[in-house]
């Protein structure tokens, strides 16, 4: 069985990460949706091991002293991070896995992992992103502007990564990002090990 990548989806808050990443899964069950752990309380209607792995922060931070996570922060007086081990165990079952993080986030994974491929998501222009922004109507006007001020921030870090999608239309970056994971399994690296088997 051919092990699964690790593939990680970078983008400014706004862009349509989460909308892209819905319709990219839809009907696959060879993709794995990296799962964070978290310390912070459960929302209403949030499942544990579904939207978060929640735990507590002596759990968190021996994880921590185990270098069990491939990236963690700490943002708002909680701790998040991704877990090695659902990602290898799901790579060993021949299934891709999609981490859905920020820049900062994406370099430790990187710094780690040198083989996870990185695509980076963006806006078909600022004006759209701001539109979007807008539109989605659970921001004050002075949230958005901060959000856009960082997304220019991270859009400086676009040119680390391997791959560059521009979300214009859900169908076409989903499209894209598909034509990047088929292109990374026929690398000769990994077909010449059929080969050698």
């Amino acid at each position: 069985m051919t092990k699964g990548k690790t593939f990680i989806i970078s983008g400014p808050s706004g862009v349509g990460k989460s909308t892209v990443l819905k319709a990219l899964f839809q009907g696959r069950d060879d993709l794995y949706f990296s799962i964070s752990a978290t310390t912070r309380e459960p929302r209403e209607g949030e499942v544990d091991g579904v939207h978060y792995h929640f735990m507590d922060v002596a759990g968190f931070q021996s994880m921590i002293n185990e270098d069990a996570f491939l990236e963690y922060a700490e943002y708002v007086g909680n701790f998040y991070g991704t877990p090695k081990r659902f990602v290898d165990e799901a790579m060993e079952q021949g299934k891709d896995v999609i981490l859905d993080i920020e820049v900062q986030g994406a370099l430790q994974v990187y710094t780690k992992r040198p083989d996870t491929v990185r695509i980076f998501i963006a806006p078909p222009s600022w004006d759209e992103l701001e539109r979007r922004l807008i539109g989605r109507g659970t921001d004050s006007p002075e949230k958005i502007n901060k959000r856009l001020v960082r997304a220019k921030v991270e859009f400086q870090t676009a040119n680390t990564y391997d791959y560059f999608v521009i979300n214009d239309t859900v169908e076409q970056a989903v499209r894209e990002i598909n034509a990047i994971m088929l292109a990374e399994h026929c690398k000769p690296a990994e077909r010449m090990k059929i080969l050698s088997e």
